[in-house]
């Protein structure tokens, strides 16, 4: 089978196209015929040796796919060959066929295309266990959403337009924050790119003092970090809750912590991979609610590019340069 490989830590466009040997599956896995694979921020970290997890290499990037269950392994139950599937597998998934553990493995139905079911795992369930597990959002709250337009930001507006809070989305320009908007943002606002100076750090904090009526935001949800962390804290509410998702904008921020006490806040850590990882059962609970609404159509994951596998290291540099809208997906045929 083919895969596209990282034989070494570096820029995306030095990811190989070869042929390795398929997987076999072994005793609770399965092996997926992959479709579609989607691409997340952590591929980008990944590849860089950046990343918490560090699979060895060689290895395919790609967390997350969606396809045709091929073979099924010992102790294997509810799955059968030619089941539709999709799975967070953490990595291996630029490849054809892709080794999966069966217990984290999800049922597609027939009216969701393998593209979007390869596209909502990671940031959906990122953005549920943020906005409920987390958060504990509630409505009529002020969700205030930063990195609106990319993949966990959109999954941000649609789960919080949902739980019926009122949401504000914060992004790089105007054309972001429409798309935001066509996805359940109720207003918006744009800032600059970082390093940003004093009068921009001030001005992002009016604006969302500003769009809340003056209140703050009662959740903060930011996948951004850099120089837009402390003053989106210093614009929160009394008893709000500020969610640490990551830090897509490059620098892990250093926040004065007196903000914290000032406004009786909470600064709220999300680690979705490793709350997965101790609470399987409710995590798998949650990707089956979320595939449903899918299902239903009260969900929609937006797939803004679909590139081939031989050309998988440009998918990754749209996320790194942080071009990408929504989801990018790798696809094998």
């Amino acid at each position: 089978m083919k895969a596209a490989l990282c034989t070494h830590y570096g820029p995306p466009e030095e990811l190989e196209l070869r042929d390795i040997a398929s997987p076999k599956a072994g005793k609770g896995q399965i092996v997926v015929s992959v479709k579609a694979c989607g691409v997340n921020f952590p591929d980008v970290l990944m590849i860089q040796d950046k990343y918490q997890f560090k699979p060895a290499l060689p290895f395919p990037p790609g967390g997350e796919v969606a396809g045709l269950v091929k073979e099924v392994g010992e102790g294997v139950e509810g799955w059968k060959a030619g089941d539709r599937v999709c799975v967070s597998t953490g990595n291996s998934g630029f490849a054809e066929e892709a080794l999966a553990d069966a217990r984290r493995c999800i049922h597609v139905p027939d009216n969701v295309p393998f593209d979007i079911a390869s596209s909502f795992i990671v940031t959906y369930g990122t953005s549920w266990h943020a906005l409920k597990d987390r958060a504990d959002l509630k409505a009529g709250e002020n969700l205030v959403v930063l990195g609106a337009a990319g993949g966990v930001g959109l999954s941000a507006c649609e789960i919080g337009k949902a739980m019926g809070a009122r949401v504000i989305a914060g992004a790089s320009s105007q054309e972001k924050v429409d798309l935001a908007k066509k996805h359940g943002a109720d207003d918006g606002f744009v800032y600059p790119p970082a390093p940003l100076n004093r009068d921009q750090q001030k001005q992002l904090s009016e604006d969302i003092k500003r769009l809340t009526g003056g209140a703050g935001a009662d959740v903060l949800y930011d996948p951004v970090g850099d120089d837009y962390a402390e003053p989106a804290l210093r614009a929160m509410n009394w008893n709000g809750r500020y969610l640490v998702i990551g830090f897509a904008a490059g620098n892990i921020p250093k926040v004065p912590l007196n903000l914290t006490l000032l406004k009786g806040c909470q600064i709220v850590g999300v680690f979705w991979g490793a709350a997965t990882a101790r609470d399987p059962k409710h995590a798998q609970q949650s990707l089956q609610a979320l595939m449903g609404m899918i299902a239903d159509g009260k969900l929609k994951p937006y797939v803004s590019e679909h590139i081939p596998l031989a050309r998988a290291g440009e998918a990754i540099r749209l996320l790194m340069d942080r071009k990408a809208k929504g989801k990018v997906v790798v696809t094998m045929e």
